[in-house]
């Protein structure tokens, strides 16, 4: 397969309603695409990194800028490029995950179209429809968030993440909890806690959460298996898993017994893939995570939770979760399930008059030498 070039889209999506974390409030998720031009067909992938380095160090213009100078040009130097010479032809630039992994993807899924195979069926997906959650970010009152909770289990998702930090803790769950009994529910601290909080989130323990995520900074393992010691809620980690080794040693520090995947957070969906299969050894359930995702990454996103190994429903809600018109069709709850696309690669691609309506930027990086 030759690479004749690349296409990096910025757009600008509105949320149907404000997301609020431990890192702030989204009104718009700014999204930075890539399209890989092949001798064969297209592919598409999406970064996940968001407009501040909050989540995590990258950010969506450091992301453009890091595969315009570096990550694309890397590309024209590999004979025969497939997705799997992606990362090691990468490998020389440090960090960046997020802008990878979305090269990586589009360039896996310009192949697997052009040899007519789903995304799923060649990441091994055993699934046809995944359950699905949602998140809950943080709203202004109890009331407010008992409000949006009953809306979301109306509409049939299987499982509520509620975002907490300190302050906006223990009162939201017990509050959900007694509303709505015995739903699936979890919450998530995006790091917002500290060692010395193992009592307040201790006080977590009575609602018998499927588990509590990142509660602790991402490079504090250690941390998190001393938490996970003093509470008997499950510990998840997402931002501290940034490769298979890293998962494979939280397991063995016993820092966490669940692990969210998010692809882009650990370099592309082969990475994701290898991580499933580390935890799938050692018996440790996964669940796919998300970054507000448009159509495309939301497809790539459901065909890895087919995959055995996720045993929990993930973040991979509908379309109008967050978005009035998503970029591709959109994606419909189903019975509280979400279906694999069953077309080659992704499985979907943009709608031409909405993309544009949504761009702000665009810039063609041509390749020769792949």
């Amino acid at each position: 397969m030759k690479i004749t070039g690349v296409e990096l889209r910025t757009i600008g999506m509105p949320l149907v309603s404000p997301f609020r974390t431990s890192f702030g409030t989204e009104t718009v998720r700014e999204a930075l695409l890539v399209r890989v031009v092949t001798d064969e067909a297209e592919g598409w992938g999406e970064c996940g990194a968001g407009t501040a380095p909050r989540y995590s160090s990258e950010y969506t213009h450091a992301a453009a800028d890091v595969l315009s100078r570096f990550l694309v040009p890397a590309l024209g130097e590999v004979p025969g490029l497939d997705a799997h010479r992606v990362a090691p032809a990468l490998a020389p630039f440090k960090g960046h995950r997020m802008a990878k992994a979305a090269l990586e993807t589009a360039v896996l899924d310009a192949d697997l179209r052009a040899r007519g195979v789903p995304f799923g069926h060649a990441l091994g997906a055993v699934r046809e429809t995944v359950p699905c959650g949602v998140s809950v970010g943080i709203t202004e009152s109890i009331p407010a968030l008992l409000d949006a909770v009953a809306g979301y289990l109306d509409a049939g998702y299987l499982r509520i993440k509620l975002k907490i930090e300190p302050g906006w803790d223990i009162e939201p769950v017990r509050a959900v909890r007694e509303r709505f009994g015995d739903i699936m529910l979890q919450v998530d601290a995006n790091t917002a806690y500290g060692r010395g909080d193992a009592r307040q989130l201790a006080r977590l323990d009575p609602f018998d959460l499927l588990l509590l995520e990142q509660p602790l900074a991402e490079d504090d393992l250690l941390g998190h298996a001393e938490l996970a010691s003093k509470i008997t809620t499950p510990i998840c980690l997402d931002e501290s898993i940034v490769s298979a080794r890293a998962a494979a040693d939280a397991l063995a520090l016993g820092a966490c017994q669940v692990v969210n995947i998010k692809p882009g957070r650990v370099g592309g969906y082969l990475e994701a893939r290898r991580i499933h299969d580390v935890c799938a050894a050692h018996g440790v359930p996964v669940w796919c995570g998300g970054m507000l995702e448009t159509g495309l990454g939301r497809a790539a996103n459901v065909a890895l939770a087919a995959l055995p190994g996720f045993l929990l429903p993930g973040d991979t809600s509908a379309s109008d979760r967050y978005y009035r018109t998503d970029i591709t069709p959109p994606f419909q709850l189903v019975d509280g399930h979400l279906a694999v696309p069953a077309g080659p690669g992704l499985g979907v691609t943009p709608i031409p008059e909405v993309l544009d309506a949504v761009t702000t930027s665009t810039t063609w990086v041509p390749l020769t030498g792949s």
